[in-house]
């Protein structure tokens, strides 16, 4: 197994971002965070919105410059805005693309050349909602159905110089679904993993030695309704 190096975490300051940091602290390796908030971890970090491309690929270069490199990064930032297609404002639905497809794709793109240096991993952050699909949920399911057909195709276009996984987390406890109507919250009694677990998958994955690679890896809680 690999030590883990240097790891960069979108959406580090909450939720799985914030487990992932905590978890990568606890395994000897170094996270380095991007995010819109401040992370409670004390570690070096960039306050960018990852819905701007130039901001996003200027502070992947600061943070991994300043670190020496990166040797993983971990795309666990993610947004939704929930109703029917024709209710969601264009632009809160343009939006979810921008973070969790666009700022994705920004932010490998900007790591690309440190982890092909250190023949680095990415783990990027599907959903099970981007295998199958629901009603009143057309930004996030096509956002996250991009980031499989984008993982997948990194993988393809990249292989033998970095290792790439692709995470489809079910849902778990976390404040992603805080400020939503109630019709858009899990009801009462669901069955969400721990983000804390799920965290611990992605560092599994990433301390995979250089040619074994966990390619695509589906973590939910053994009730999930949304897989399979």
């Amino acid at each position: 197994m690999r030590q883990l190096g240097n790891v960069l975490v979108t959406g580090g300051a909450s939720g799985l971002g914030a487990a992932a940091v905590e978890a990568v602290l606890a395994e000897g390796g170094t996270p380095l965070v991007l995010d819109r908030e401040v992370p409670s971890a004390p570690v070096k970090h960039a306050c960018v919105d990852l819905a701007d491309r130039r901001a996003a690929e200027h502070a992947v270069q600061e943070l991994a410059e300043g670190a020496g490199g990166l040797d993983a990064v971990f795309t666990a930032a993610g947004i939704d805005s929930c109703g029917q297609l024709g209710s969601v404002p264009p632009a809160d639905w343009e939006r979810v693309i921008e973070v969790n497809l666009l700022g994705t794709a920004a932010v490998v793109r900007a790591a690309l050349p440190h982890l092909e240096r250190a023949r680095g991993t990415v783990v990027t952050c599907a959903s099970t909602l981007g295998v199958s699909a629901v009603s009143d949920a057309t930004a996030y399911c096509a956002s996250k159905f991009g980031i499989v057909g984008f993982t997948r195709a990194l993988a393809a276009e990249t292989r033998g110089r970095i290792g790439v996984t692709l995470l489809v987390p079910g849902g778990m406890r976390t404040a992603f679904f805080d400020g939503r109507d109630e019709q858009y919250k899990p009801p009462p009694g669901a069955k969400l993993n721990k983000p804390e677990d799920v965290a611990a998958a992605v560092v599994f994955a990433l301390r995979q030695p250089p040619g074994c690679e966990v390619r695509e890896m589906v973590v939910c809680h053994s009730e999930e309704p949304s897989w399979p």
